[in-house]
């Protein structure tokens, strides 16, 4: 039986660009070619040895992540500490802190592959040439970003109050209430 309705429309789901459409077969060969190394690794020494390079892998990436983790928050404390006392913080140039504690999680991760990853983002002139092309990327990016974006949202907001001051604020109504009887200044509705 039908009821003349048309059926319900879905909205077109966005397609996703080429490297996002095959991201989950990349993690999935990625994860078998990690544990097929770590088998290799096991046969060709012990399972103690795998054992023994996924723990240091642990202790390691957690010291780096740790070490990047006080660095950080130290340039932070410094920076508002000159900011307060009237200094302009001198711009920071490039500091891989980003890229350290990435190279420190992969460490973490279990696996080989992902072990080697991070000890190579670990070196400094490979995270100052990542940190030129991130830039370059990002500030590229932002320069192509088409209106309507999340910025362009901001700065419409912003125009409609010039300040950019935000007041909040309520609204009740008492026209609702029943025990209410009109008032001399209630406005008077044509009959």
């Amino acid at each position: 039986m039908t009821t003349g309705a048309p059926p319900p429309i879905r909205p077109a789901r966005p397609r996703r660009s080429g490297p996002l459409r095959f991201l989950p077969l990349g993690i999935a060969a990625w994860l078998v070619l990690e544990i097929w190394l770590l088998t290799v690794v096991a046969g060709a020494t012990s399972g103690f040895v795998v054992f023994l390079l996924l723990v240091g892998g642990l202790v390691l990436g957690s010291a780096v992540i740790k070490r990047a983790g006080r660095r950080a928050f130290r340039k932070l404390s410094e920076a508002v500490q000159q900011q307060q006392s009237g200094v302009t913080p001198a711009r920071e140039t490039r500091g891989g802190g980003a890229l350290t504690m990435l190279g420190g999680l992969l460490i973490i991760l279990p696996g080989l592959i992902s072990d080697a990853l991070g000890l190579i983002l670990l070196v400094p002139p490979v995270q100052k040439a990542l940190g030129k092309y991130a830039e370059r990327t990002f500030e590229r990016k932002v320069r192509e970003a088409t209106p309507g974006g999340l910025g362009d949202a901001y700065q419409q907001a912003r125009m409609h109050k010039p300040d950019g001051k935000v007041v909040q604020g309520e609204v009740i109504r008492d026209d609702e209430s029943p025990m209410r009887g009109p008032r001399p200044d209630d406005p008077q509705l044509p009959h």
